[in-house]
């Protein structure tokens, strides 16, 4: 019997994938916890029409991280802290931090569990931060640290 799974199944596939079980494994186990549904003509249709929405969103969401890589590339964001003697900080500058100056500054959302910092920001002086928008979309921001 074919079947469309509606949840991750261990051992059988992932979610909205078409997969050929048992007559009695899917009445009695799939179908009862709704891990699953019969694959009829209809149901076909719409895990295509699933597939293909997802697939535009996914294209979509790329060609945005793609623009935002390219305004990032070219921005400096500049962040005033305190600084002792040699130019230490006082505390250390983290990816909140970038992130937080980047809303502030030009008004631009990034997350910052995607700005990528080796170590946080100890010292004043310009830096550049890797930041990871998308699998295959990375961009360089540059962060200049100055005391203030």
């Amino acid at each position: 019997m074919k079947v469309i799974l509606l949840e991750d199944v261990k051992k059988l596939g992932k979610k909205g994938d078409l997969v050929d079980v048992s007559d009695g494994y899917a009445r009695n186990f799939l179908f009862p916890r709704n891990l699953a549904k019969e694959a009829t003509e209809g149901s076909l249709k719409q895990l295509k029409q699933e597939k293909d929405a997802l697939a535009k969103k996914k294209q979509k969401e790329l060609e945005q991280a793609k623009e935002l890589a390219k305004v990032l590339s070219n921005t400096t964001v500049t962040l005033k802290v305190k600084a002792g003697e040699q130019g230490k900080l006082f505390g250390s500058v983290t990816s909140k931090d970038i992130s937080e100056a980047l809303k502030q500054q030009y008004n631009l959302e990034v997350d910052r569990r995607k700005i990528e910092l080796q170590e946080p920001i100890k010292s004043v002086g310009s830096y550049k931060v890797d930041i990871k928008l998308a699998p295959e979309v990375d961009a360089k921001l540059s962060v200049k640290i100055v005391e203030g």
